[in-house]
């Protein structure tokens, strides 16, 4: 899976908070401020994360630079390349290392279920989705706070710690015995330390990269299918050779080089202030309305979009986990199960590039029907998973199914920039990662509970592709109710221009009767 959270890499949030420049941006000099779907602010120029070591940052993880107000100069240039291609390729690290693990999830379990198993378990298969499960909901579900710790203490410091709990979760995970302490281990604390260390990654890209920020947001996703694709195998080979534990002790080495690579984001923005504030000894947290935002739910097309995706995802995560037992049911040994994965993250890679470009070329909050056409699919493809009987459909459904995942998360970001504009866009986008925790962390439990029940995958198969069908035609309202609040927003600002320009009609008015007198009795006199 290329997990929404990738979503945070804009052109497709990402990044889920590097900022990426919108489809034809305009000069610098003339770019207008983006307010809720509005204009940019002159000389603003595009949007730059700002980040530091220490003190207190602006109120945003992908904060665009700004003053209070509309700065007279110029945003710092980005550098465009040196030292940030090192900063890119250990983003891209960051990326595979945490999200192929993640999208693995499934030869894990096959594997968890033969160690942790037991004949007389009637409820083995929902016990052991939990693990999985809790690891990715965990993931998302920390967004919110990672965006303020990031705000607060910087990328470096935040990715470097994140990665050192990862390890220590992996780490502690190999020395268990029984399933419940994996809940904890692996579920909550390599989770957590996952998701501080990924969400830094996308959030330093802004402050080395403008004008290719596309192409480095493009590089740096695909490392999550570069490593689902890959990673698979390879613990395939090492399960059967050493062993899950053994095997869970090797993946440590990924957590170690990302720990590493925190120490990278050396930030080109650092706050003045806050360092000041450090050296004094002292620092203070900013006013609580700044470190949590919540004013983007004001805006109702923002609302519909942060219910509806949750709304989808409650079948998403569903394939993922137990899609290799499935195989094994119905195939038994005789197919090389992991193939399926390779699919899924070929083409949800091919998925992002394609319609991270198609995206491009579709205006304002019409990009949320390519989410559309996308949930639409998914759900279709998840509903077809137990129809196939031969193991060259399930090939043919994965390959769809990652494409049209790719697409899901490409556009992100560009629809929250569209949705709350530039300002607000990473606590949106954590907002809507934190949400969308809770259906990605339900799914594969109830999916595994109706397999210990019926004996077989496929009720959870036809139930998990229903709910993104209900919630792509949820999604089917927004560019319709965006479309309502530009038209109100242009509506009130014409009728405030109109009413100043009366007022000021009137004031000139009486000044020129008042003054008229006035020269009448001095000509007099």
């Amino acid at each position: 899976m290329a997990p929404v959270s990738e979503q945070l890499s804009p052109q497709g949030a990402g990044d889920l908070t590097t900022t990426a420049p919108l489809p034809g941006p305009l000069p610098a000099a003339m770019e207008p401020r983006r307010e809720n779907g509005g204009d940019w602010c002159p000389g603003s120029g595009s949007p730059t994360v700002q980040s530091g070591e220490s003190g207190v940052q602006p109120p945003a993880a992908a904060e665009v630079t700004r003053s209070a107000g509309c700065p007279g100069g110029a945003a710092p240039e980005p550098p465009e390349g040196g030292w940030g291609w090192v900063v890119m390729l250990a983003a891209m690290w960051c990326n595979g290392a945490v999200f192929g693990i993640q999208n693995s999830c499934g030869v894990l379990f096959v594997s968890m279920l033969q160690v942790f198993g037991s004949g007389d378990d009637k409820q083995l298969a929902f016990k052991t989705a939990w693990v999985n499960s809790l690891s990715m909901g965990m993931v998302f579900f920390c967004s919110p706070i990672v965006s303020i710790f990031t705000d607060l203490f910087g990328c470096r410091k935040v990715a470097v710690v994140g990665a050192a709990v990862g390890f220590a979760g992996l780490l502690s995970s190999s020395f268990v015995s029984t399933i419940e302490p994996l809940y904890f281990t692996y579920g909550i604390l390599f989770a957590c330390g996952c998701s501080f260390a990924y969400q830094p990654s996308l959030v330093i890209l802004g402050q080395y990269f403008k004008k290719r920020l596309g192409l480095v947001n493009g590089i740096v996703t695909a490392g999550s299918s570069l490593f689902t694709v890959s990673l698979p195998f390879l613990l395939s080979v090492l399960i059967d050779s050493v062993g899950l534990y053994n095997t869970l002790r090797v993946l440590c080495i990924l957590m170690f080089v990302l720990f590493l690579a925190g120490f990278t984001y050396k930030p080109l923005v650092p706050n003045v202030k806050g360092k000041e504030e450090g050296k004094k000894g002292k620092f203070r947290f900013p006013p609580e309305k700044k470190i949590c935002n919540f004013s983007v739910f004001k805006v109702l097309s923002y609302r519909i979009w942060a219910f509806g995706i949750p709304a989808a995802l409650f079948g998403y995560f569903v394939p993922y986990v137990h899609l290799m037992k499935h195989v094994k049911d119905r195939f038994g040994d005789s197919v090389p199960e992991e193939v399926l994965l390779l699919c899924l993250g070929i083409t949800s890679g091919v998925g992002r590039l394609i319609f991270g470009r198609v995206a491009d070329y579709i205006p304002g909050a019409k990009k949320v029907y390519l989410q559309v056409a996308s949930f639409f699919f998914i759900g279709l493809m998840s509903m077809m998973i137990p129809l196939c009987h031969v193991f060259g459909g399930l090939i043919a459904v994965c390959l769809f199914m990652g494409l049209f995942d790719g697409c899901f998360i490409c556009i992100m970001a560009p629809i929250a920039f569209e949705l709350v504009g530039a300002q607000d866009v990473s606590q949106a986008i954590g907002f809507l990662l934190g949400l969308m925790s809770i259906p990605m962390t339900v799914g594969p439990p109830i999916a595994g509970l109706l397999r210990d029940h019926l004996g077989t995958y496929d009720v959870a198969f036809y139930l998990a592709g229903v709910p993104p069908i209900i919630g792509g035609a949820i999604l089917c309202f927004i560019p319709w109710v965006h479309e309502r609040q530009k038209l109100k927003e242009r509506v009130k600002r014409v009728d405030g221009e109109t009413t100043e320009k009366m007022l000021e009609n009137e004031s000139t008015l009486v000044l020129d009767t008042t003054e008229k007198p006035l020269k009448e009795t001095e000509s007099g006199v």
